[in-house]
Parts: C-alpha cells; sequence; structure tokens
C-alpha cells in the first residue's frame, strides 16, 4: 500500500468533487449551454480566479461532468446486474434497461448532456469520454455474447451484409472480442440504439403529457420487443 494522500491532495480532491456537484446543479437548473465557471466559483464561495487552478474551461468543466455522468450511469448498470444469475440473459438485459430508464428520469439534465443535442462549441475528447461511455453498451455486448456462446439465442438465415456493414462488424467484433455472428451484432446496435431512444422519448417528453397512463408499463413491453428482437424471448 502507499502512503495515504497528503492533506493538500485531499482538498483538492474534495475541491473537485464540489466543483463537479455544483456543475451538475448548474446543469439541471441552467441547461449546458449556460456552465459557467464564474458561476461555479461563486456557489463555491471562491474568486473566479481560483477556480481555473482546479478547471481549466468551461469545456473541461463539461468534459468533468460527462465523465461524472457516465460513470454513475455505469455504477447503477452494475449494481442492478449484481443480482441477476450470468446464465438468466433475459434478466441481465431488463436489468440494464430498467437500470438506465430509472438513472435517466432521476438525471434527466445530465442524461440530456449525454444523451440529447450537442453543446455547441463543445466536442468531447475521446481519450478521457470514450471508456466511461461505452460502459453500458460492453454491458449489453456480454448479454449478446454469453448468450450466444451459451446456445441461448439464434439469428436464423439472415441475409448476407453489405460489404462495407460486414466490415464495421468485424472490426467491432476484433476490438471487442465478440464470436457472435454480423447478424446478431447488428441486432444487438439496434437493441442498442432502441433502448436509448425508448428512455430518450420518455425522459425528453416526446410521447406528450397525457398519452399513456403508466410510461413503466410501455417501457416494460419495449423491454420485451428488445429481448425478442435479438433472440432472447
Amino acid at each position: 500500500m502507499g502512503d495515504p494522500p497528503s492533506p493538500r491532495a485531499r482538498a483538492r480532491e474534495q475541491t473537485m468533487r464540489d466543483i463537479v456537484r455544483i456543475g451538475r446543479e448548474h446543469l439541471a437548473t441552467d441547461g449546458a449551454a449556460a456552465l459557467s465557471l464564474r458561476a461555479v466559483a461563486r456557489d463555491l464561495g471562491v474568486v473566479s480566479s481560483a477556480v481555473y487552478r482546479y478547471v481549466a474551461s468551461r469545456d473541461e468543466l463539461l468534459t468533468l461532468l460527462v465523465v461524472d455522468g457516465y460513470d454513475e450511469l455505469g455504477d447503477a448498470v452494475d449494481a442492478a446486474l449484481a443480482p441477476v444469475e450470468r446464465d438468466d440473459f433475459r434478466g441481465r438485459l431488463d436489468a440494464i434497461g430498467r437500470a438506465v430508464r430509472a438513472w435517466a428520469l432521476a438525471e434527466p439534465a445530465t442524461y440530456a448532456l449525454l444523451f440529447g443535442s450537442p453543446v455547441p462549441g463543445y466536442e468531447a475528447p475521446a481519450e478521457q469520454t470514450t471508456g466511461p461511455g461505452t460502459r453500458v453498451v460492453v454491458r449489453l455486448v456480454e448479454v449478446w455474447e454469453d448468450a450466444w456462446r451459451a446456445g441461448a439465442v439464434t439469428v436464423g438465415e439472415a441475409a448476407v451484409a453489405p460489404r462495407r456493414l460486414s466490415r464495421d462488424l468485424a472490426r467491432i467484433r476484433r476490438q471487442m472480442g465478440i464470436t457472435a455472428p454480423d447478424a446478431l451484432i447488428a441486432r444487438g446496435l439496434f437493441a442498442w440504439a432502441a433502448l436509448f431512444g425508448c428512455v430518450g422519448f420518455e425522459v425528453f417528453g416526446q410521447y406528450g403529457p397525457d398519452t399513456f397512463t403508466s410510461a413503466g408499463d410501455l417501457f416494460e413491453h419495449h423491454l420485451a420487443a428488445l429481448s425478442e428482437a435479438v433472440g432472447l424471448a
């Protein structure tokens, strides 16, 4: 074990946590485009110049919030998966979907930052955000790959994908260590997009305020359809 962090290091870590916490509060009240380091400094109780010792720019603050949001969502999904048996593939998919929905409804502003319209003038740095941002899709891929290896999912005689798509799917297969065939990977991509599309429709009020008595019932129906789409029914 290494030496414990110094008081200075602990103070810096606490300040960074406070900056992220306050940044997310401002995200919820003012929106991503209106984020201001000066406003964060005011709520932190320091002069604005002091914040720049920790966060250099608005874009760096946005990146901190993006990573924090992705990690919080990933943690929620991992916690939901923990009690589910490894060979319960449908249960694992349902647990992921319900965790994503619950987190999104509890944190709509952060969900919007991650999966809504891009913030004008901001481009998330891939080297900082790709790992946290792919945590949920990795869990989804694990379900489909495990089901394929266990013989619990079939894809039938699917048509051969166009050459360019096949090359893309082969690259994904190599990058993620997947053995499942093109057809299952493509269906998995559809289910991934559909899951977040269903959640986004609910978070952003796209169904309208009075269309469904229980959006949760509709979501459960969608989860069943997603399982059927990848052959887990």
